[in-house]
């Protein structure tokens, strides 16, 4: 008997942000500084609590986009949604062993205090993908932005990672194993 097996390879396309008009929109080091559904202080504009933010959109793509090697950038705000989906990795990967919604709320309170980097300084994931901050001035407005941004996604991530009762969802917590563009989380 003959068995013959057929492997259907399916090639996906990379989710982009719908974030392409940014008429308005103030920038740091190349980046939009886009609006977000936050009650986290910080340099972003306030968006409406009904419409789709950036943080959204990471959240929603991320685990199609995390099988991805490479990433065309369709526009700046790709960018963003680069950087959120690496830091939603990372962050899954620190509430892999959390076995209850408290121990992952500690294990994110804990990487929220971590030093945010941006361009030019030494642990800042994307070299080459932002430019350099030009002054002191914009590094710290940057540094403030992607620290209310991973704040905001933080939050956002512990309610879809663990189920209502407070266990793990284990359709979440098993893409913490995944590597994002190839890039080894430390």
């Amino acid at each position: 008997m003959i068995i013959v097996v057929v492997v259907v390879v399916v090639c996906g396309k990379v989710y982009h942000s719908s974030f392409v008009n940014e008429d308005g929109v103030s920038r740091a080091c190349g980046c939009p500084l886009l609006p977000l559904k936050s009650h986290i202080k910080g340099p972003a504009p306030v968006s409406d609590q009904d419409t789709t933010d950036i943080v959204d959109e990471a959240i929603t793509f991320f685990r199609a986009n995390v099988f991805f090697r490479n990433f065309d950038i369709k526009s700046p705000a790709d960018k963003l949604l680069i950087y959120l989906t690496f830091y939603i990795n990372i962050a899954l990967k620190r509430l892999e062993g959390c076995r209850t919604l408290a121990e992952g709320t500690k294990a994110i309170i804990n990487l929220g205090l971590e030093k945010v980097p941006v361009p030019g300084e030494s642990g800042f994931p994307f070299p080459g993908l932002f430019p350099l901050p030009q002054s002191h001035k914009e590094a710290e407005l940057f540094r403030n932005y992607l620290k209310q941004i991973r704040e905001e996604t933080s939050g956002r991530l512990l309610s879809v990672a663990y189920r209502p009762n407070g266990t793990p969802n284990k359709w979440w917590l098993a893409f913490a194993k995944r590597k994002f563009m190839n890039i080894i989380i430390p």
